[in-house]
């Protein structure tokens, strides 16, 4: 009978320690329909949203945005701690941005950048190139059919 109840208790807190609400880390979270990098995009999250996790499976979890939406992000994607944007500030009454916070939660922000720049220490050309590459969905389903990579049907 006690290996019954310790195997229950052991389940129940199992299950509690690993599902929950969770915050979005990174600047844009990409919701997956599967688990996997390769799988359709059903939502974005952006740093500091909270989300429903469930188990995690192999690096991922499955979540629920604020507005319903179910799908999967990556663990590195997502941190068990809160992360609180607080109002009141001057910072937050001039109308920060989500991806100002993100990079200013990790050390990095603009008086930052002018700084390293000014100091000629860092090339930036590549960054500021990369910073405007967008490639569209349709582009990476063409890419991934075109290599026969998974998803390509997608």
């Amino acid at each position: 009978m006690k290996i019954k109840v310790f195997a229950v208790l052991l389940a129940v807190c199992a299950g509690a320690a690993l599902a929950g609400p969770m915050s979005v880390q990174i600047r844009n979270g990409k919701v997956r329909a599967t688990p996997s990098q390769l799988s359709r995009v059903v939502a974005s999250v952006d740093y500091g949203a909270k989300v429903q996790a469930g188990t995690p499976e192999k690096g991922w979890y499955p979540v629920t945005t604020a507005d319903g939406k179910t799908g999967w992000l990556h663990e590195s994607a997502l941190s068990k701690k809160p992360i609180a944007m607080r109002s009141g500030t001057t910072d937050a009454a001039a109308g920060v941005s989500s991806d100002e916070v993100a990079l200013a939660g990790k050390g990095f922000n603009e008086q930052v950048e002018k700084k390293l720049r000014s100091e000629g220490k860092l090339d930036y050309t590549w960054v500021d190139r990369m910073s405007a590459f967008n490639v569209g969905a349709d582009e990476i389903a063409k890419f991934r059919a075109q290599g026969r990579l998974p998803g390509g049907a997608q």
